[in-house]
């Protein structure tokens, strides 16, 4: 459990560095170029953005994505969060729960998020790879109940898991634990990426096996392969992560790849979203909903109201995006 809750905190602390560290670096956003409408015939700043995602109304198309799960800091951090999320109709996901479950609620996973967001889409959180042995379909449902939420998050992070010393190295029969899962629950079940993306031919997997959306998580955004680099002392996962850094499907390729398979499932766009310009270009290329972690954890260490300045900007950019750009 000590080394859990290290990982987390060590987690949120070297986030926050690889922003700085990569905020000048090439974006694969960079490559898509929106047509510009000289006639938009719109009120360009004003007009309608709400939109039902998974049963639940959005005033504007925005998920708070998953970012922490377990460090006492984490509370603050969710307080923000969910403060700012309820204030812009907006959705959020809470980081990995397998602490919470593990230890009573720990960093804030408990009812006191409902309580500062009681009318928004929250999301509970787990590993796809602790479905299999470590939890059982009773400790699924404590995790809904526990934030009251609308969704579970099955996120798939296998390649994290292999960069770590105690990682979750044996993959298989998880789809088949995720079935079990979907068909359980009473909520949809989102399957999410951690930042290396997911394919088509996965979504259709996940589709098939009861998932209701897929958050495709790809690659320009945080890298956990780097992350978990920077924290062990092992030489030979440290090579290993350098090996792999570039590793995954980039979020554009990943939205347009799942779209063009799935016509009508649910696409979440998570992974490299700088700005509202890129939301903009996501939801052009399929996506229902954008989300972001790193970009926003900043701003949920200082407050409520840094969270919402935060997405004020986004939501600008995001109107100026869509208005003025062919359809």
């Amino acid at each position: 459990m000590t080394e859990i809750l290290q990982r987390k905190a060590d987690h949120i602390d070297l986030v926050l560095k690889q922003r700085v560290e990569t905020a000048a670096q090439a974006s694969p956003w960079d490559k898509i170029q929106l047509t510009h409408n000289a006639l938009p015939e719109k009120d360009v700043l004003n007009f309608d953005l709400t939109s039902e995602f998974l049963g639940k109304q959005l005033r504007r198309p925005f998920l708070i994505s998953s970012m922490t799960g377990g460090p006492l800091k984490a509370e603050k951090i969710n307080a923000h969060l969910a403060e700012a999320a309820q204030d812009l109709g907006i959705a959020m996901g809470v980081g990995s729960q397998r602490v919470a479950l593990l230890s009573a609620g720990n960093g804030g996973l408990t009812g006191h998020l409902r309580r500062w967001a009681p009318d928004i889409p929250l999301y509970a959180n787990l590993g796809a790879a602790q479905l299999r042995n470590d939890f059982s379909l009773s400790d699924v449902q404590r995790a809904i109940d526990m934030i009251e939420a609308d969704a579970l998050i099955i996120h798939l992070n296998c390649l994290q898991e292999l960069m770590q010393e105690d990682g979750d190295t044996d993959w298989r029969g998880l789809l088949n634990a995720i079935e079990t899962v979907a068909r359980f629950l009473d909520v949809p079940v989102v399957a999410k990426e951690v930042g290396m993306g997911i394919s088509s031919s996965t979504a259709i997997r996940l589709v098939d096996a009861g998932v209701q959306a897929i958050d495709v998580a790809g690659k320009g955004g945080t890298n956990f392969i780097q992350v978990e680099a920077s924290r062990t002392a092992n030489r030979r996962l440290s090579a290993l992560g350098e090996v792999f850094r570039d590793w995954g499907i980039s979020t554009p390729d990943a939205v347009q790849s799942v779209r063009a398979s799935l016509p009508h499932i649910p696409i979440i766009a998570s992974g490299g979203i700088r700005h509202g310009l890129d939301a903009a270009k996501a939801i052009k290329l399929g996506a229902n909903v954008v989300a972001q972690a790193g970009p926003v954890l900043q701003a949920a260490t200082e407050s409520t109201q840094a969270v919402l300045d935060h997405f004020e900007f986004i939501e600008s950019a995001l109107r100026i995006g869509l208005a003025c750009s062919d359809d």
